[in-house]
C-alpha cells in the first residue's frame, strides 16, 4: 500500500508539472514505478487494489478491497472544459462455474468543475449508481469491467445521465 502511495504522490507531481494534457502517460508512469517495485505479485483471480482507465466518459479509475467483497472505486474524468470527481461504494458477487467474473452494483455521489459555453463556471453535485460486471484474469495482473452508470446532476446541471463504460485496470 505505501508503494502505491508514493507512486499516486509522483503521478500528482508529474501531472501538476506537465498539465492534465498528458494525465495518461503520467499513470503509466506510476504504473511502471509499481510494477518495477512490486517483488511478489498475486496472479490469482481476485485483487485488493486496481488502477486504470474506464472508456467513457473517459476517466482514471481507481478501485480498492474494503472488505470482502466489498470495494471503493474513486473516478476522475477531464471534459467539456472541466472535472468530475465520483466516489462509488460497490457489492461485488461471484457467479457459479465462473472464476473471475463478479457482477456489482452500488452507489455513490460526484463533484463536478466545468467552465464551458453550457456551463459558464459551474460546480455541480449529484448522485451515481453502478450495475455491471467485473473479472479478473486469472494469472495476469490485469482486470476488466463492464458497467452502466447512471446518474442525476442537481442544479443547471443535464438532469439524468445513463452512460456506462469499459474499464481496464492493472491490479496489485
Amino acid at each position: 500500500m505505501l508503494i502505491f502511495l508514493c507512486s499516486i504522490t509522483k503521478v500528482e507531481k508529474c501531472c501538476f508539472n506537465c498539465g492534465m494534457k498528458k494525465i495518461i502517460p503520467c499513470l503509466l508512469f506510476a504504473l511502471v514505478i509499481n510494477t518495477t517495485s512490486i517483488v511478489a505479485q498475486d496472479n490469482s483471480s481476485s485483487y485488493s487494489t486496481a488502477v486504470g482507465v474506464k472508456f467513457y466518459p473517459g476517466s482514471i479509475s481507481v478501485k480498492k478491497s474494503i472488505d470482502g467483497n466489498k470495494y471503493v472505486e474513486g473516478l476522475a474524468a477531464f471534459w467539456n472544459k472541466g472535472f468530475r470527481a465520483t466516489a462509488l461504494l460497490e457489492l461485488h458477487n461471484d457467479f457459479n462455474n465462473a472464476p473471475g467474473l463478479r457482477w456489482h452494483y452500488g452507489a455513490g455521489a460526484h463533484l463536478g468543475f466545468y467552465n464551458s459555453k453550457n456551463y459558464n463556471g459551474s460546480t455541480l453535485i449529484g448522485i451515481d449508481g453502478v450495475l455491471g460486471l467485473d473479472y479478473k484474469i486469472n494469472g495476469a495482473p490485469l482486470n476488466i469491467s463492464l458497467d452502466w452508470q447512471p446518474s442525476f446532476e442537481f442544479g443547471r446541471g443535464p438532469g439524468f445521465e445513463g452512460w456506462g463504460g469499459l474499464g481496464i485496470r492493472y491490479t496489485f
